[in-house]
């Protein structure tokens, strides 16, 4: 296939309603020029009134970082990380599988010449949980095919160290009290390649925290955390058992699906919602997920004032049943699937899809996952339940087309 007839199908999918990634390059003179000027007027608007950046300690790290830091995962453009570094945030998020590799390669270029002292960065390896690859493997396997993903990691970045290694995407308990992969981050940070080490989860978070507890084993934990959580009290309660044994905690999907609606008409308050989550005082730092100079400008401009008015609690929606794009992957739906369907991780899908527009994260989804070709098909009626009241057939059936796409259409 030529290169011409490849854009034109790309183009034609992308019509159907979902946004491509731009391709990763470098920094031009004049971008470069551009993200200083956005960095410098996010740093104006986050310190109004001469407001002082709010700092707060991550856990015995001893680490201090603003409240506000930046979600790469996204992130497609490079000028849009370095005016984030220069408007002041100083903590980068990414992961060994962000992008196939080049949201890492990305970092990398901005990060290169700037000095080591200036900047943190975050990254995350699956562990066997999440690893095809590794399925089968005794447990020294796994740890050397986990350590080797880190080292590619570093190689990506150009560095000698991270300041946080996390174990990415546990959902159960016995994920973070896995031996082998306890043993990798331990030797990861005995060797200096990794200042701490901690777990991501965005699913069943309050007994997954309280196993990471329970390992004394891990010194930070990146938690999904958002006013849409119908156990928020439950995992705030969490949280605060976290910190009190010592482990820094940093938020993740704080914005919700960023979207109320697929269409993208009724943006989330995203200041409202980032300040919701950094009311909680054991929070230490946020990670939303911008991509333009004006999503780095409204987030960061909550780094000095988290006070909720009655307009943000309002514009929240709190205590009202609309479904958005934002799934808990709480699991309530799982009983009613008679096929069996691994619903969460497809409505996870659906948000990286239509809330944050990151096509890629959304086609890599749902071809790891084992579906039969007709996922709803053959049912009559839809018999599984949302907690939030999502269309789960609906919501699977289109999703499920980006199975039909080549993966290096998003390339």
């Amino acid at each position: 296939m030529t290169d011409t007839k490849t854009e034109l199908k790309r183009r034609a999918f992308l019509k159907k309603g979902l946004a491509g990634l731009a391709v990763v390059g470098a920094v031009p003179g004049a971008v470069k020029a551009a993200a200083i000027g956005a960095g410098r007027t996010a740093r104006a608007a986050a310190a109004q009134a001469g407001a002082k950046p709010i700092i707060r300690t991550l856990g015995r790290t001893g680490l201090k970082i603003p409240i506000v830091s930046m979600g790469v995962m996204n992130a497609d453009n490079p000028a849009v990380v370095q005016a984030a570094l220069d408007a002041g945030i100083v903590l980068l998020d990414t992961a060994w599988g962000y992008q196939r590799g080049q949201n890492e390669k990305m970092i990398g270029q901005v990060i290169a010449g700037r000095p080591r002292d200036s900047f943190m960065i975050a990254t995350k390896v699956p562990g066997s949980n999440r690893d095809k690859s590794v399925q089968g493997l005794d447990d020294a396997g796994i740890e050397k095919a986990f350590l080797a993903k880190f080292d590619e990691s570093l190689a990506r970045l150009g560095l000698d160290h991270v300041e946080i290694l996390y174990l990415h995407n546990n959902t159960a308990p016995e994920h973070v009290q896995n031996q082998a992969i306890i043993g990798a981050l331990q030797k990861a940070k005995k060797a200096g390649k990794a200042r701490w080490i901690g777990i991501t989860t965005h699913g069943n978070e309050p007994a997954v925290i309280r196993a990471t507890i329970a390992t004394k084993s891990y010194d930070v934990i990146l938690t999904a955390y958002n006013f849409r959580q119908d156990y928020s009290a439950e995992l705030r309660k969490a949280v605060a058992e976290a910190t009190a044994a010592g482990i820094g905690i940093v938020a993740m999907k704080t914005q919700a699906g960023a979207y109320w609606d697929k269409e993208k008409q009724q943006p989330i308050n995203m200041r409202a919602a980032l300040k919701w989550v950094l009311s909680d005082p054991n929070v230490a730092t946020a990670i939303p997920g911008f991509t333009t100079f004006d999503q780095l400008k409204e987030d960061f401009s909550v780094v000095s004032d988290i006070t909720l008015t009655p307009a943000d609690l309002q514009d929240l929606r709190l205590g009202e049943q609309v479904a958005g794009l934002y799934c808990q992957q709480c699991g309530q739906c799982l009983a009613g699937c008679p096929k069996n369907l691994p619903l969460p991780d497809l409505m996870r899908s659906y948000m990286y899809a239509y809330g944050y527009r990151n096509l890629q994260a959304a086609h890599e989804l749902v071809g790891s996952l084992d579906l039969p070709a007709d996922a709803c098909g053959s049912c009559a009626s839809c018999t599984a339940v949302c907690a939030k009241g999502f269309d789960i057939a609906d919501r699977v059936r289109d999703i499920s087309r980006l199975r039909a796409v080549p993966g290096d259409f998003f390339a």
